[in-house]
């Protein structure tokens, strides 16, 4: 059962392949704020993922996050989640990341509780419009 307070963790190590220039998300060989960002949200999905009902999942549908810090390759990165509003199928996280020095980011993810047969069927609709 989804309920206040569920925490989440990810983490990764910082490779060639995470860094904003492999990415194309600017020219310097430091983590991604793409890579990141898919850390906060794989830390929040894997989360709640076990309390939903059969054949549920979630879709994130909002990010509102800082990246503060650079973060070289070699070092690990950890996200941090905590669910901290339920409204109906909606659900918002407070979200951290640190590396071994510090706070690299922060802020909040919002994801939405969907049916995922229904999701995938409503998406490939588009193929045939």
């Amino acid at each position: 059962m989804l309920k206040i307070g569920i925490t989440g963790e990810a983490r990764c190590l910082v490779t060639p392949e995470t860094t904003a220039a492999n990415l194309g998300s600017g020219a310097l060989e430091v983590f991604a704020t793409p890579a990141m960002i898919a850390l906060i949200e794989k830390a929040a999905w894997q989360s709640v993922q076990p309390m939903l009902e059969e054949g549920c999942g979630t879709v994130g549908t909002a990010l509102r996050v800082r990246h503060l810090s650079a973060t070289a390759v070699g070092m690990e990165v950890v996200a941090k989640t905590e669910l901290r509003e339920i409204d109906g199928r909606r659900l918002v996280f407070k979200v951290e990341v640190r590396d071994a020095k510090g706070i690299v980011g922060d802020g909040e993810h919002e994801r939405f509780i969907v049916k995922n047969d229904s999701f995938l069927k409503k998406a490939k609709r588009k193929l045939g419009e």
